[in-house]
């Protein structure tokens, strides 16, 4: 494991407090009453194996322009993973392997992590990284092996990549390049710099810093945050993904991010039309994470909703389809929401 510098332990210590020092709040250690009820584990049970029967002979997931997809293989691992499966391990343990093997398959030696026909290759770069963190997190460095060390290696290079393709606003866009920024790229790459840190990957403290600055120059007066500094309009989706980052940048008592909680209760609590957005689990992927970490009031009211919401849009073969992406990713995106009270997922605790 790379030793930390003393600014990667400051930077450790503002994620275990909040901006003031203090102790920070969250769902966490404070379960609600009958979280997750006998309908939600039916649900679970059901998604999991319809979705881990979608997986292709070389591990990925994915349907139509999505096929063999980083990003959705990700997504389906992260999935079977808030189960407790890791490789090799678990009900979903095989499934999980394989996934990680086609991930690693397509790692280049620059550290970008990319199909063969990727399109902005940077939204499936962060969400591949976070996994390789989460799987490395979840295993404590993994065992000595050969695919332990394939993982810790492309782990590393792709954390690198993400900190040198940082542009100078302080954040991300689709292509490897740092010319362009947008929220929705950003937020996967700081989820991907958070899950490296949580696993013991030395992380720069200046790349977090200037992404909080990105971060806060897209909020509006509103609490919404726009899609870039140089555009307008406030959207559900993306100031989830606003929240999600301040919080995982460690900033837990922050004026902006509660900001951005109202502007989301007010616009999209579950059950209301953000169910007709084309970015809805994308939207509920980040906006419960965001509910989760702040807990509290913010939680008992969102998660009963959402939780509803999706256990009544499951489809009767146990997927969630996505009209955009394909129902392997509505159906990960989908599960991984409605198994965050497990609490498995190291990259959702504080």
């Amino acid at each position: 494991m790379i030793r930390m510098g003393l600014a990667t332990l400051v930077f450790v210590v503002s994620l275990a407090c909040g901006a003031s020092g203090q102790e920070v709040r969250g769902a966490q250690n404070a379960a609600l009453e009958d979280e997750i009820t006998p309908a939600v584990d039916r649900a679970v049970e059901l998604g999991l194996r319809a979705l881990a029967a979608r997986q292709a002979d070389n591990g990925s997931f994915g349907e139509g322009r999505y096929q063999d997809n980083v990003a959705v293989t990700a997504l389906a691992c992260i999935a079977f993973m808030a189960d407790g499966s890791v490789p090799g391990r678990g009900p979903y343990g095989e499934n999980v392997r394989q996934g990680l093997e086609f991930i690693l398959d397509n790692t280049t030696d620059s550290g970008l992590i990319a199909g063969e026909a990727a399109n902005g290759p940077m939204y499936g770069h962060g969400f591949a990284a976070l996994f390789l963190g989460e799987v490395y997190g979840m295993t404590a460095g993994g065992a000595d092996t050969e695919l332990a060390d394939r993982t810790y290696e492309a782990l590393v290079k792709s954390i690198r990549l993400i900190e040198t393709t940082q542009n100078d606003e302080g954040g991300w866009r689709y292509n490897p390049l740092p010319f362009d920024a947008d929220v929705s790229v950003t937020i996967c790459q700081v989820m991907a710099l958070r899950s490296a840190r949580n696993a013991g990957i030395e992380v720069s403290k200046d790349v977090i810093d200037k992404a909080v600055e990105y971060v806060r120059a897209c909020q509006n007066p509103d609490g919404g945050f726009r899609y870039q500094i140089r555009t307008r309009d406030s959207a559900w989706p993306r100031t989830a993904a606003g929240v999600a980052s301040l919080y995982y940048a460690g900033l837990y008592e922050d004026r902006g991010a509660e900001d951005g909680l109202e502007y989301l209760v007010r616009t999209s609590l579950p059950g209301g039309l953000a169910r007709r957005s084309p970015h809805y689990y994308y939207g509920q992927y980040y906006a419960v994470q965001a509910m989760y970490l702040a807990g509290g009031e913010w939680w008992a009211r969102w998660w009963p909703a959402v939780r509803e919401e999706l256990l009544a849009m499951q489809q009767q073969d146990g997927m969630w389809d996505d009209r955009g992406v394909g129902p392997s990713y509505g159906t990960a995106m989908a599960l991984i929401v409605l198994q965050m009270p497990k609490r498995y997922l190291p990259i959702f605790q504080k």
